[in-house]
């Protein structure tokens, strides 16, 4: 079973992710932040993660680095907010996140990035 790891610091996202892709058969993890979601993928490696980039604790940025250094097959998928064009989700995407995609998002568009994450 494909393992999913949504880091978010807002319950209502890491929600609508699982509630969006546990009955399409995928195993889905939640972290509220950067720290939490290395220890997720250091006890339970995953194979698709969603990144929210700004958090407390330890921000979504840096966790992408650190994920990219440790888990280089992992793929990540940016989140924010603040708009598709915003510096946070290019730099997410320059320092080694996939994808991106800007919230609001719609299960539809949750299903089709986790696809097209896998199928590389």
């Amino acid at each position: 079973m494909t393992r999913i790891l949504v880091v978010d610091d807002e319950p209502s996202i890491r929600s609508l992710i699982r509630s969006t892709l546990e009955p399409e058969g995928f195993d889905v993890a939640e972290a509220e932040n950067g720290l939490e979601a290395i220890e997720s993928l250091l006890q339970t490696p995953a194979e698709v993660v969603f990144m929210d980039i700004i958090m407390p604790e330890k921000e979504g940025i840096e966790t992408i680095m650190e994920i990219r250094k440790s888990f280089p097959k992992t793929k990540i998928i940016a989140i924010s907010g603040v708009g598709s064009d915003s510096p946070y989700l290019l730099m997410a995407r320059q320092l080694g996140a996939h994808s991106s995609l800007d919230k609001p998002f719609s299960p539809v568009e949750i299903i089709e990035k986790v696809n097209e994450m896998l199928s590389e």
